[in-house]
């Protein structure tokens, strides 16, 4: 067995989050930072509200990669790769990968 180490690469990388919550009279609409992530990775993007047993639902965005479709769930980060693509990666997975760099 050899051992690698990553090499240090600098990424851009943005937050699917809520931006904002506001009272309705279902309860709340989350407002989420859609308008930003679309101009991120320059195409459009909508967000989806799927039941799951939970009141909330689970909201992600299908967003195209390397590998296919895949859902970029609320929480997740988009990072640009090293070739102009974008892929999600789970929160714990990126703040165990990568720092801030400025």
């Amino acid at each position: 067995m050899t051992k690698y180490r990553k090499k240090p690469v600098v990424i851009d990388a943005i937050q699917f989050k809520i931006v904002r919550e506001i009272p309705c009279k279902f309860g709340v609409a989350k407002e989420y930072n859609s308008d930003e992530i679309a101009g991120f990775i320059g195409n459009i993007v909508r967000t989806v509200t799927e039941p799951n047993g939970k009141p909330e639902g689970h909201t992600y965005f299908e967003i195209e990669t390397l590998e296919g479709t895949m859902k970029a769930s609320l929480g997740d980060y988009i990072i640009k790769g090293v070739k102009g693509e974008f892929y999600p990666c789970k929160p714990d997975i990126f703040e165990q990968t990568y720092e801030l760099a400025e």
